[in-house]
Parts: C-alpha cells; structure tokens; sequence
C-alpha cells in the first residue's frame, strides 16, 4: 500500500490552528525544507485575507497571515522536489484572472510543482468583509464560476467569460502553468464541494471526515464523475487530517485538548465542521501512537485516500513541530512507501 503524506505550513492560521506569535517566513520555510528532508511528499498552505473575531478576541496582538501564492513563490527556491498544495484558496475573495496569472507563475518557478485546491472558505463573515459586494452571492457559485474561468485561463490562448458573477474579455494570459493540465482540488465536505470536483476538478480535498463519511463521499464522487462523462479513477482523494502523536493514547489526547488546533476545532463547529462532534473527530483523526495512527491511515487508504494532504501538526513551537513531523517520518510512514 503506498500513499502520500502531506504537511499544513503555518502560513495563515497563527491564533487558530498555532498560537500567537508561531511562524514568520522564515520559520515556514524552515518547515517546508524539513518535511522536503524528511520525505514527505508535500506541503500545504492555507489562505486567510482578514482575522476572524474569536481570534481578536482571545489574542492581544494580530496575527500574521502570509498569502498563499506569494508564500508558495518563496517556497518554491527553497525547496526543490516537494510538491506545493494550497488548501485552500477561498475563490470567492479573489479575482480569477489574477489567481490564473498567480498560479501560472508559481508553477513555472517551482518547475511544474503546484497543486491548487480552492474551496469557499471557512469563514462566511471574513468573505463578507473582504468582498461585501457579493455579500449576497452564494460562495458556491462563486467558486464554480471561478473553476470555469481558471481552466479556460489555463487552457485558451485568449479567453473570455460572461458569468452570473466574474466577468473578463480578450484576456491573453502567458506563461500558461508547466503542467497542462494543472492540477486543481475541490477542496470541502459539503454536497457541492464534491461535484465541483467531479465536473470541474482533478481532485476532492475533504477535511476531518471520518472513515465511514470519506468512503460514502468517494462514492458519490466517482458516480459524479461517471455521470460527467469522466473517468472516476482518475480524480484523487487527498483528505486533510490532523497529526498528534503521543507514546500513548491518553498522551497524546492530553497533548491535542492543550493545543490552538482544538480550539480552532471548535470553532469550525458551525461552518466547515458543522456538525462534527469533537470527542468523535478525536477518534477519527490521526491522535494516538504510532500504532493506532498507523492503523488508521490504514482505514482512509481503504476509505479512498490516495494523499494525506496537509496534516495539521498539533504543536505550540515551530521544534515542537518538527518533533512530530520527523517522528511520523520515521514510525509511520514506512508502512506506506513502497509496500505491495
């Protein structure tokens, strides 16, 4: 069984996933290499233009978000085989004709390294902030318009596109991605995440699913797909997960509800997670030792998971980090690479 592992970079999620202050560039491109050394497959950054009131609220000072694209173009002559994710870009904050020019470019420097997984983001009053003209538009149209204008960016020499909601005319964009095509993620777990995905994407990027909803979803998925006229092999499955590993379960329980990640768990309760139970997530998610993680990235391999894509590494410290990431290096995912 042979699967890829990926890492969350502490781009955009100081005072959620990490605390105040964690990482500034330097330290996420201290991470970025190390999971390079370290065998991981890929590195993932996140994508927040605006602070989220609870974060205010609990933190004296602001944190720092470092924009994706731009972060993943310093990354990229800093790394030299690693592949660059975002998970994700919140299309409804962006305009689509500057996103295709920014990731065409970012492709071109990392040497056809990018993967973009775009979703709605998880904050509707953050969108509402940034963009309060489209305030009324809903996010998953947004997000389906801007899928079409990417591919058409991508793919056309001159392109145009008349929607609902984006509107562009005789764009001529070059240098077009070095990968065609560039791989492009739907990136959530709502109904319409998954058949974006299916009619627009190469891959689904779910986050937090237990094992039992991430194979339901696969399979609505891959009949999605079929109903597209689309090869349902074809498309990945890349669910993010969060990583903390303990020399015990009760360790390594103990180290997750002292952590920023649980509280931004909780937050997420009514958007992205909504739904989820905590307690359950805990046992759904990559928490406990070696053993147990092992068995359970197991279970998602068999679920449908090809690419543990931006594990969220529970940590308060940049070294804490690397602790966790070099000891799933060397105690779990040897159990993944290369076996039959």
């Amino acid at each position: 069984m042979t699967l890829e592992f990926g890492v969350s970079l502490p781009t955009c999620v100081e005072g959620m996933a990490y605390p105040i202050r964690f990482a500034d560039h330097t330290g996420i491109a201290r991470v970025a290499a190390e999971a390079e050394r370290l065998g991981y497959d890929s590195v993932l950054v996140n994508d927040h233009l605006s602070t989220m009131p609870y974060v205010r609220a609990g933190f004296d000072e602001p944190p720092r978000f470092y924009e994706p694209l731009v972060t993943l173009s310093y990354l990229a002559a800093r790394t030299s085989t690693i592949r660059l994710m975002t998970g994700v870009v919140v299309v409804p904050m962006r305009d689509p004709v500057l996103l295709a020019k920014q990731a065409s470019v970012v492709d071109q420097l990392s040497g056809g390294r990018l993967t973009v997984g775009v979703g709605v983001g998880a904050y509707r009053a953050e969108f509402e902030s940034v963009r309060p003209d489209l305030a009324a538009a809903p996010r998953g149209d947004l997000v389906a318009e801007g899928l079409e204008a990417l591919r058409l960016l991508f793919e056309e020499r001159v392109a145009s596109y008349e929607g609902r909601y984006f509107r562009f005319h005789d764009v001529e964009m070059y240098p077009k991605p070095a990968q065609a095509p560039l791989p492009l993620y739907s990136s959530g777990n709502a109904p319409g995440t998954l058949r974006r995905a299916a009619r627009l994407c190469d891959g689904w990027m779910p986050a937090g699913l237990p094992v039992d909803r991430l194979a339901a979803g696969v399979r609505t998925l891959r009949e999605h797909a079929e109903a597209n006229g689309r090869d349902p092999g074809a498309l990945a499955v890349a669910p993010q997960m969060v990583l903390c590993l303990g020399d015990d379960a009760a360790d390594a329980v103990a180290r997750f509800r002292r952590s920023q990640v649980y509280e931004h768990l909780v937050s997420l309760r009514n958007t992205t997670l909504k739904g989820i139970d905590i307690d359950a997530y805990v046992s759904e998610n990559l928490i406990g030792d070696p053993a147990t993680v092992t068995d359970r990235i197991a279970a998602l391999a068999g679920a449908g998971a090809g690419h543990l894509a931006g594990m969220i590494v529970v940590a308060n410290t940049v070294d804490e980090m690397l602790d966790q990431m070099e000891r799933f290096a060397a105690e779990v995912a040897p159990a993944f690479k290369g076996r039959p």
